[in-house]
């Protein structure tokens, strides 16, 4: 589920007739470095009360030099209207060879080198276009964040035609644009994919399918449903893909979506006939998702069709498998009480105490327990020692009068020792050993841990972390041998083996949000998003909602509060059949904790003061 601000984006702007036109509104136009024409035209969008601009491209002008024929091409390919005039540019050769979907490259800048005249005698040219790479977006629409000072020089090369116009006759395969006509013609969107499956908890009974989002980038305005269902046929992103599994064999494509006045999608299918009832629910169920978030509330049921076969899906489905179908009591609220650290749930009257001894206030001349964190289903908790030397996995429930035995135990202690419990939906637990000797990510499974392996980490070593509901992505807070900065990434769970040997590890490690210079806190705020309490370089922390592809929020970052030591959302927020959850944080020195409402914080009344929130997970 996607957030949006409602706000305009300021960036915007369109040339028309040559002259550079500042248009504040919430759609898109392109805005060319320097040359080229482009026409736009102001449309009033039915699902977005903010202005739309669409953009369309002139072709080449007669006579037009290499120069020109450049800046008016970086303009074309930025058109709502596909790429018929962008090919107009290119020679006939080019044209039929050039792949726009080859992936893009975004530069922080796109201005052509002045040109020079050339003389008459002369029959090819070649220019360069350079920058600095902000991003790359590859064939399956994925976002990848280039961090560092990356620069990037392609060549176009120019031939005189027997007509003697010039038209540009070798190109690089792909779109290049600048980061801000990137923003305006593209959005992030999702795509659903059902969790895979665990080999290793056959015996226990199959796990609950969820679907899990998997954010690309799309045109704004090119037919962006039937895009969306293209892009979700044709598989997942490359990090994401061995955590996932889809419905669609391959073969498969969309030959046609539309919606009807009662909002239900139909969707036609190529290369299959629709004939096995489950596998059809299953692959409308994910189509549904994908398209439900793309149609801002215009779609409500799918029928899905191939020859004479088809089958629905809806959000009323059961069981539920949308997004956030694990989340379980996502949006119940926890707190540690700071004066004798009993675990507490919030309710509608004020705070109770959990059942069991967590719920019970530690005895005299006891430290009292470190970090917690509730099991998704309220069965559980994982509790970390005050020396974060142990962790204990507790039942809520009556018959829990005593601490167990702990499940792990770290060589260390304090600032080296185990940090961040948190569970996934499938009752997974999850804990960082920070020892110097032997840094790990651990699952702990029942009263079995394994040593989760992760993939080119690099030399880092892995400070704090966050699992998703659906088990199948977390979030790492890494940092350097030799480095206090510590650094945010993203990454997929694969888990395989059999029930007597578990396996897991990590794969598809990709960075996040790189101006940020420290990471208080971490929780999943929707199926695709995480909200993190950081701060850059020489700035007052901030609360950052972060894409798990790496892109940067197109909203602002919302100031946080004095003295805020950790700030808090719920998945719930991304399973639309639960209410939505508020975004909470805990003033430390105080033990006050306070909601974010309207942009503003305010206090929450309870009847006891805190040393640590959360919600489940």
């Amino acid at each position: 589920m996607r957030r949006t601000s409602g706000r305009p984006d300021p960036r915007l702007a369109a040339v028309a007739g040559g002259a550079l036109v500042a248009l504040l509104a919430g759609g898109c136009a392109a805005m060319p470095d320097s040359g080229g024409i482009t026409k736009v035209e102001l449309s009033q969008g039915s699902a977005d009360k903010n202005l739309q601009v669409r953009v369309f491209p002139v072709g080449p002008a007669k006579g037009a030099k290499p120069q020109d024929l450049l800046a008016g091409f970086l303009d074309a390919v930025t058109a709502d209207e596909g790429y018929d005039t962008a090919r107009k540019y290119l020679t006939e050769e080019a044209a039929a060879s050039w792949n726009p979907d080859a992936g893009i490259t975004v530069l922080s800048a796109t201005a052509p080198p002045p040109g020079t005249d050339l003389p008459d005698t002369e029959t090819t040219a070649t220019l360069p276009i350079s920058g600095q790479v902000v991003a790359t977006v590859d064939p399956r629409h994925t976002y990848g964040l280039v961090t560092g000072q990356s620069t990037k020089s392609s060549d176009f090369t120019f031939v005189r035609q027997k007509d003697g116009q010039w038209r540009i006759d070798k190109l690089p395969p792909g779109l290049i644009m600048n980061e801000t006509n990137f923003r305006n013609s593209y959005r992030q969107v999702d795509r659903y994919f059902y969790a895979a499956p665990d080999p290793s908890t056959v015996a226990a009974g199959p796990v609950p399918d969820v679907l899990v989002a998997d954010p690309i980038y799309l045109r704004r305005r090119t037919d962006p449903l039937t895009a969306a269902a293209k892009a979700l046929v044709g598989g997942p992103s490359n990090w994401l893909g061995p955590a996932v599994r889809t419905a669609f064999p391959g073969g498969v494509d969309v030959d046609r979506v539309s919606v009807d006045d009662s909002r239900v999608a139909h969707v036609q299918l190529l290369g299959t006939d629709l004939a096995e009832a489950v596998s059809c629910r299953r692959m409308a169920t994910q189509l549904f998702y994908t398209l439900a978030e793309q149609s801002k509330g215009q779609v409500e049921k799918l029928e899905l069709k191939a020859g004479r076969n088809g089958c629905t899906a809806s959000r009323g489905d059961s069981p539920f498998t949308g997004p956030g179908a694990l989340v379980g009591l996502g949006g119940q609220q926890y707190l540690q009480r700071n004066d004798n650290g009993a675990l507490m749930k919030i309710t509608d009257n004020g705070t109770e105490s959990v059942r069991g001894v967590l719920g019970k206030p530690q005895p005299a001349g006891r430290s009292p327990l470190g970090p917690l964190a509730v099991r998704r289903d309220g069965s559980q908790a994982a509790a970390l020692s005050r020396d974060h030397h142990q962790l204990y996995s507790v039942p809520l429930s009556d018959n829990a009068v005593a601490l167990p035995e702990p499940v792990l135990t770290s060589a260390h202690s304090g600032d080296d020792g185990l940090a961040s419990p948190s569970w996934d939906g499938r009752g997974d637990l999850w804990v960082v050993d920070r020892s110097p000797d032997d840094p790990r990510v651990v699952m702990v499974r029942g009263n079995r841990t394994y040593t989760v392996p992760v993939e080119d980490l690099k030399g880092q070593s892995v400070q704090m972390l966050r699992v998703s509901s659906d088990g199948a992505r977390i979030a790492l807070v890494v940092k350097g041998p030799s480095s206090p900065s510590r650094s945010l990434m993203f990454g997929a769970i694969v888990h395989g083996g059999t029930p007597d040997a578990p396996t897991v590890r990590i794969v598809g490690l990709h960075t996040a949000a790189p101006a940020l210079t420290d990471v208080a806190s971490l929780s999943w705020a929707e199926s695709d998003q995480l909200l993190v309490l950081g701060k850059e370089a020489d700035r007052l922390p901030q609360l950052h909602y972060i894409s798990t592809d790496g892109s940067p929020s197109t909203d602002a970052p919302a100031q946080g509060g004095e003295g805020m030591a950790t700030a808090e959302a719920s998945e719930s927020r991304a399973n639309v059949l639960a209410q939505a959850s508020p975004v909470l944080a805990l003033q430390a020195t105080e033990g006050r904790i306070y909601r974010l409402t309207n942009s503003q914080w305010r206090e929450v009344s309870l009847p006891d003061r805190a040393s640590a929130f959360f919600y489940p997970g």
